[in-house]
């Protein structure tokens, strides 16, 4: 019999993986991916980019590059990140392959089988299996609107042995809760781990994807706050404001992580793609960024609207939901003891998909929640799918 190593015996199939073979069939409709939708993906200005670029630039596109990036993406990405406030020159940059490699990276870089890590529940699914990954054992937060229950996180760290090996948590239209953390909370998290040698991860993808300006503020990063007796290692991604395909990330960390960030990622892949990384420099660096994210962003809250509205009209009342203000989620809570699986099963038969809430679950368990995503659908595909999903909760509920 074929002998694995005991951590991939941990590991386990995403649903939403599952589900993609489901999204892609025709007739369905999907609310299950957290993608961008292809439609909204600017074409025309990356073949501009392309034809732009020198035989110089595209021979460098098509060779092996350093493995902390390639030094113009690394410029134009540290001015970037440096005019969202983020203490880029006091830490290290480096670009990894997509955001979920960093997560990876820094699970690597910290995690001994056993070990005890703060994840929030519910938690993002692919962080959670990179911390499985390497055997961590979960140490689960619930969340409340506006982000961790402090207190649950302040008795966990009184009574949780050996001490965390650090906290995962995202700020910002979190997935799949959809919640903006409070200032209140960002600064209590401060507090507790100030001095206790646990490093916060701080997962950003969707902070650009923002409904409404006066939110900003109050959407500063741990990292931008740049606190005394913390090691907060930053992980952001092209994914969600440029494309996916690009398979490009980044994480600015302090330098004794980098270097050991650095080696891990040259034993992974050595390098990021460099024909990816061109590009996305001269998007950042000609500035296209600015006008697609305010098209994008219009588009998103278009969809969220619409996603909101028609939750509203046609969800029964003993189902709630936090309306978005962002990022890309609606997080529905059902009656306390619901299986969603069996609304998912009603909801495939009628041509609707979503995801179910114990995938998100850090024990894979609690299911009477559900997500779903407005972000790869039309206005109209959400009009024509809630009023699905609505009925098949009903026939469970």
């Amino acid at each position: 019999m074929t002998r694995f190593a005991s951590s991939v015996s941990n590991l386990r199939s995403s649903e939403i993986r599952d589900l993609m073979s489901l999204a892609t069939a025709p007739n369905i409709i999907s609310f299950a991916g957290g993608m961008p939708g292809n439609e909204l993906f600017p074409l025309e200005t990356l073949d501009k980019i392309y034809h732009s670029l020198t035989e110089k630039e595209k021979q460098l596109a098509m060779q092996y590059g350093p493995t902390n990036g390639l030094p113009a993406l690394l410029e134009s990405l540290s001015e970037y990140l440096e005019a969202k406030g983020l203490p880029v020159k006091k830490n290290r940059l480096m670009i990894t392959t997509g955001s979920l490699q960093g997560i990876h990276i820094l699970a690597k870089a910290f995690i001994d089988p056993g070990d005890p890590v703060l994840v929030e529940t519910p938690s993002f699914i692919g962080a959670l299996s990179a911390f499985r990954a390497y055997d961590a054992q979960f140490v689960t937060v619930p969340l409340k609107g506006d982000g961790m229950d402090i207190q649950k996180l302040k008795e966990k760290l009184e009574t949780t042995r050996p001490k965390p090996k650090f906290l995962y948590y995202v700020p910002n239209f979190h997935n799949p809760a959809g919640i903006i953390y409070s200032e209140e909370v960002k600064r209590q998290i401060i507090e507790l781990l100030k001095d206790q040698d646990i490093p916060i991860i701080e997962d950003d993808v969707y902070s650009d994807l923002y409904f409404y300006e006066e939110d900003v503020p109050k959407m500063q990063l741990i990292k931008a706050m740049d606190p005394e007796g913390i090691d907060v290692c930053y992980s952001g991604s092209f994914s969600k404001i440029l494309g996916p395909g690009l398979r490009l990330g980044w994480m600015l960390v302090p330098e004794h992580i980098y270097k050991k960030c650095e080696l891990i990622k040259q034993s992974i892949d050595a390098c990021s793609p460099s024909i990816s990384q061109v590009i996305a420099d001269k998007f950042l660096r000609e500035d296209y960024i600015s006008d697609y994210l305010t098209t994008t962003r219009k588009e998103y809250k278009k969809r969220g609207l619409a996603m909101i509205e028609a939750l509203e009209k046609y969800l029964p009342e003993c189902v709630s939901f936090e309306k978005p203000r962002g990022g890309f989620y609606t997080w529905l809570k059902l009656p306390e003891g619901t299986d969603s699986t069996l609304i998912l099963k009603k909801a495939i038969e009628k041509g609707v998909v979503f995801v179910t809430g114990k995938t998100f679950d850090p024990d894979g368990v609690k299911n009477d929640y559900m997500r779903v995503s407005f972000c790869n659908t039309d206005v109209e595909t959400i009009q024509k799918g809630i009023p699905i999903i609505a009925e098949a909760i009903r026939e469970v509920c």
